[in-house]
């Protein structure tokens, strides 16, 4: 599945995939409207990727200093970009790991 396809998928259906890793599934709800559901679901794991996409909501949100905590939990730079960018980067590496792990 690229990024289109999961937004199309996103835009069907209204419950997201219980298949697809943690930090998909926030990103999904995200994309949704629904930060809260999104932060509910990475602020306890404890991977890399979750924390990737719990410093890019933090950065959502306005909290710098905690999303900075966050980039640097996930080893991963400040993205410098628009939200939008953020998210359409993050999902596109993510789904590609998913296609990798499931020889997609």
């Amino acid at each position: 599945m690229n990024t289109q396809e999961f937004l199309r998928l996103i835009d069907k259906q209204a419950s997201c995939p219980q298949t697809l890793p943690k930090a998909l599934q926030a990103l999904w709800y995200d994309k949704k409207g629904n930060w809260n559901q999104a932060h509910e679901i990475v602020q306890n794991a404890n991977d890399l990727d979750s924390a990737w996409v719990h410093a890019y909501l933090h950065r959502q949100e306005g909290d710098l200093h905690n999303a900075r905590y966050w980039y640097h939990r996930s080893s991963q730079p400040e993205f410098v970009g628009e939200l939008n960018q953020e998210w359409e980067h993050i999902t596109s590496l993510l789904l590609k790991k998913v296609n990798t792990t499931h020889g997609c």
